[in-house]
C-alpha cells in the first residue's frame, strides 16, 4: 500500500499528559516511527511518553530541558526522524490519527511532495472565534506569498517528503507559515486532503503575539 515508504510522525507536545496517551494508542500500524518532543512541560507528558515507549518500540520520547516553543520541539523531532515522509500533528488530540493514511497516500502516489490536512470538518465542537479570525486573516495573507491557493495554510497536521521538509528557524507557531513558504520555493508540490477536527480540546498555547510573528515570518521566508 504504501510502497515500503518509511514513515515517521512527530508529534511537539506541551503539557498534555492527560491527552498524549490517546493519540499515542491510536496510531495506525503502517506508521515505522513516532517521535513525541515534550517541549519542557510541568507535567508529566514526557512520562507518559516514555511509559508508552516501553510498550511500543517505534515510539521515542525526546524531551527539551525547558519551553522552548512548537517549532523548536519540531526542530528536534526532525533531526532525530529516519522517515522518507514526515508527518507532523499536534499532541492534544485536535488531529485524528486514522486520518495520517489520507496524508500520507497522495505521497507515494507521487501526486503530491507536501500535504496539508485541511481542516473542513468539525467532528466536535466549533473552533473558538479569536482562531477563525486569525486563520483568515493570516490564510489570505499567505495566498498572496505563494501565489497559488491554499485552503488552509496554517493546519498543523501535514505530510511531506523528507526532502521537503526545509531547515526550521522559527520557534513558536509562525513555523507552519515558514515550513510552507519554505516548501513553495524549493519546488514542492503542494496539495490539500480534508480532515476532520474535534473541537474543544485545545490547550490555549496560541497567543495574540503569534499573530504578529506570523506577519515576522512572512516578510523574512
Amino acid at each position: 500500500m504504501l510502497e515500503g515508504k518509511r514513515i515517521t510522525v512527530i508529534i511537539p507536545a506541551y503539557n498534555e499528559a492527560k491527552r498524549i496517551g490517546k493519540v499515542l494508542e491510536r496510531i495506525p500500524e503502517f506508521v515505522d516511527e513516532v517521535i513525541v518532543v515534550d517541549d519542557g512541560s510541568n507535567d508529566n507528558t514526557h512520562g507518559v511518553a516514555v511509559e508508552y515507549s516501553k510498550k511500543d518500540p517505534r515510539i521515542k520520547a525526546l524531551r527539551l530541558e525547558k519551553n522552548s516553543g512548537k517549532g523548536a520541539a519540531m526542530r528536534a523531532g526532525v533531526k532525530e526522524a529516519t522517515g522518507e515522509i514526515i508527518v507532523f500533528m499536534d499532541a492534544d488530540g485536535q488531529h485524528r490519527p486514522e486520518e495520517i493514511i489520507n496524508l500520507v497516500e497522495p505521497i507515494v502516489r507521487e501526486d503530491a511532495d507536501f500535504v496539508i490536512g485541511a481542516r473542513k470538518f468539525e467532528v466536535q465542537g466549533k473552533r473558538p472565534l479569536h482562531r477563525r479570525l486569525s486563520n483568515i486573516i493570516t490564510t489570505r495573507l499567505l495566498r498572496l506569498k505563494l501565489k497559488q491557493y491554499v485552503y488552509d495554510t496554517q493546519s498543523g497536521f501535514r505530510a511531506m517528503k523528507r526532502e521537503f521538509v526545509p531547515t526550521i528557524e522559527s520557534d513558536r507557531y509562525e513555523v507552519e507559515t515558514e515550513m510552507l513558504i519554505k516548501a513553495a520555493k524549493m519546488g514542492a508540490r503542494i496539495k490539500e486532503v480534508p480532515v476532520s477536527m474535534i473541537y474543544g480540546v485545545e490547550t490555549g498555547h496560541f497567543r495574540l503575539e503569534d499573530v504578529f510573528r506570523f506577519l515576522w515570518a512572512l516578510l523574512k521566508f
